[in-house]
């Protein structure tokens, strides 16, 4: 029951102290990130880990004046793949092989079958299915910082263009996605932390088929 204890003590805080996250706790949550699933096992996507003082003004500037982002210890963003190719499929299915030790040939067809639904269908789909990819990635994170009892503010509300812009995410062929905020809440001062959690009940949550 560890991990439930954890994500009730967990909500998106909306005011940090600036206390520092130590590095490993840091590295527990970037490394629950890395090994959350992805389809196929591909991992389209990248986290940057910004702790940089001029680099999360500039981000707070376009992520609408948030002020978790420049009180964070860390401020965490997943980037996506802007599109598959089969070049990039290709270099993650070589590694799988090496690491595996098994032949060279052996995830040919799988490849083939991959690439064939994928190419087709265009560079907006592939933009949105790495991103939903990163997306797990990022619960992850989340539910990691909470077993660290490590603070988070999973956001959306950012100008993507603008911090694609900020981190250079173009010319790497990917596109910013989500930010995660990690700190320590600031309890005298955040209006969120004593209000209780609320969740759908399980009863309405559930459906159940038989």
């Amino acid at each position: 029951m560890a991990l439930i204890d954890a994500l009730k003590w967990r909500y998106a805080t909306k005011k940090m102290n600036g206390q520092v996250v130590p590095q490993e706790k840091l590295d527990y949550i970037l490394e629950a990130a890395k090994l959350a699933p992805s389809s196929s096992g591909l991992q389209p996507y990248k986290v940057f880990v910004i702790t940089n003082k001029e680099v999360k003004e500039k981000l707070r500037a376009v992520s609408f004046d948030q002020s978790q982002v420049t009180d964070a210890s860390h401020v965490l963003v997943w980037a996506a793949w802007d599109g598959y190719t089969l070049d990039k499929i290709s270099a993650v299915f070589n590694k799988t092989i090496a690491e595996r030790g098994i032949p060279a040939t052996a995830m040919d067809d799988y490849k083939k079958t991959l690439w064939g639904m994928y190419e087709p269908l265009g560079q907006e789909w592939h933009a949105n299915h790495s991103a939903k990819q990163a997306y797990i990635s990022f619960g992850m994170a989340i539910a990691a910082a909470a077993e660290q009892k490590v603070d988070t503010t999973p956001m959306e509300g950012f100008i993507p263009a603008e911090v694609d812009k900020l981190l250079g995410l173009s010319e790497l062929g990917l596109k910013s996605v989500l930010l995660l905020p990690l700190g320590y809440r600031d309890e005298a001062n955040d209006w969120l932390v004593n209000m209780k959690k609320v969740r759908t009940s399980q009863d309405e949550f559930i459906i159940e088929i038989k």
